[in-house]
């Protein structure tokens, strides 16, 4: 059976990063491509109770009226949706991908997410939403809970794309980092490119032996992986590789063995998202 991409589009300026990511992730994997856009419920509803905000004696034509404007506003909402989509389409088919299908689906992210993720390799998102604090730098509000919850790997686009011809695993020895070298070592997404990993922070002679299994594990995949290690801080050591090696592409745990898992995504990793110009692949 052909492995599927879900990517997530908004109609945000990441919308079209997510979908020459997507491209290219089903290229060099052959996967198909599902876009995916979430209408909230309160955005799609057919009509809601208004005679509770009118005074008394108010005519009826104007409840009438006001119930009809807000069917419209759904049905725009709807409409807006499918736009989105079919651009979202025209880019992906640009890119010389044409195993593509659309959804529009009425819920929660989260859950619909869940629901189309369960035959999916990988999910693909923007840093920010469409409602997101640029000023602020701040992530987009539904990251955190897809990552949370999603048992794929989360491709997190950058703003801009580029094809990506080097990549860094920043390890640190739990399991979210081990799999994710046992993730790419068996992958042909990142096959052809060139591997970096890079431990950063407190180590131990445990942690430098799994960072030698490691880079045995990737060798034997065919890379021809170097690692460092850095008594710096995570934050500041993946920063300034990223930008001394060109790196194009950042894969990490998305919760650093030390972390509690089930309630916040890493600090680091949030922090990487946050700050680096290009995308991040978390695995869980």
């Amino acid at each position: 059976m052909t492995e599927k991409i879900v990517a997530l589009v908004d109609g945000s300026i990441y919308s079209h990063s997510v979908c020459e990511n997507a491209a290219w992730i089903a290229l060099r994997t052959g996967a198909n491509i599902e876009l995916l856009h979430v209408l909230g419920r309160r955005d799609s509803a057919e009509a809601s109770d208004l005679s509770g905000s009118l005074a008394l004696g108010a005519r009826t034509a104007l409840l009438e009226e006001l119930t009809q404007l807000d069917e419209q506003r759904a049905k725009l909402q709807q409409q807006r949706g499918r736009a989105i989509l079919e651009d979202a389409r025209a880019v992906i088919a640009a890119a010389g991908v044409t195993r593509v299908t659309t959804r529009l689906l009425i819920g929660d992210i989260l859950e619909m997410t869940a629901k189309s993720e369960a035959d999916a390799a990988m999910i693909v998102i923007g840093k920010r939403g469409e409602a997101a604090d640029f000023t602020g730098l701040h992530l987009g509000s539904n990251i955190e809970r897809i990552v949370r919850a999603s048992h794929k790997p989360v491709f997190v686009a950058a703003r801009a794309f580029r094809a990506p011809k080097r990549f860094l695993i920043a390890f640190d020895g739990g399991a979210s980092s081990i799999k994710a070298v046992e993730h790419i070592a068996a992958s042909k997404l990142f096959a052809g490119l060139d591997c970096r990993l890079l431990m950063a922070g407190r180590s131990t002679p445990e942690l430098r032996s799994r960072l030698d299994e490691a880079c045995t594990r990737l060798n034997a995949a065919g890379y021809d992986a170097r690692a460092d290690i850095t008594a710096q801080a995570p934050e500041a050591a993946i920063s300034e590789l990223v930008e001394a090696e060109g790196i194009d592409l950042l894969a990490m745990g998305a919760y650093g063995h030390s972390h509690i898992r089930n309630l916040i995504i890493g600090s680091t990793t949030t922090e990487m998202i946050r700050s680096c110009r290009i995308p991040v692949v978390l695995f869980r």
